[in-house]
């Protein structure tokens, strides 16, 4: 009797054990960035469509992103760069590279070569 209430313990114990693991999975893991429209403005910005229309739904995105407590992905800051130039901001278009530059270190040959390269309404830097 005594062995058969051991065996069953132990079979509870399994279930409880398989059903943790089992919830614990199916939870979805939290993003490392806050994506928000970047990879649609992507797009747009590569169609030709307008340039301050994106920079406006970026900049309105950055402040969704900043005010939740995440960070933005890899690449948005120099996109907003680029936009910023587009706009002749030339203020904004470095800061932009270098915050880019600052979060993602990696980056930095690319950003280098746009804050050398960049072309401006106003001309080339």
């Amino acid at each position: 009797m005594k062995a058969m209430m051991l065996r069953r313990s132990r079979l509870a114990g399994l279930a409880v054990a398989s059903t943790l693991i089992l919830a614990g999975c199916a939870a979805p893991a939290p993003t490392l960035y806050q994506w928000e429209q970047y990879q649609p403005q992507v797009y747009e910005y590569f169609k030709g469509e307008s340039k301050a229309a994106q920079l406006a739904v970026l900049e309105a995105d950055l402040q969704k992103i900043l005010a939740s407590g995440k960070t933005p992905p890899p690449g948005f800051h120099a996109h907003l760069g680029l936009l910023y130039a587009d706009q002749g901001k030339d203020d904004e278009m470095m800061r932009s590279f270098q915050t880019e530059k600052t979060l993602f270190p990696e980056s930095g040959t690319y950003i280098d070569f746009l804050m050398k390269n960049v072309t401006r309404k106003g001309g080339k830097q």
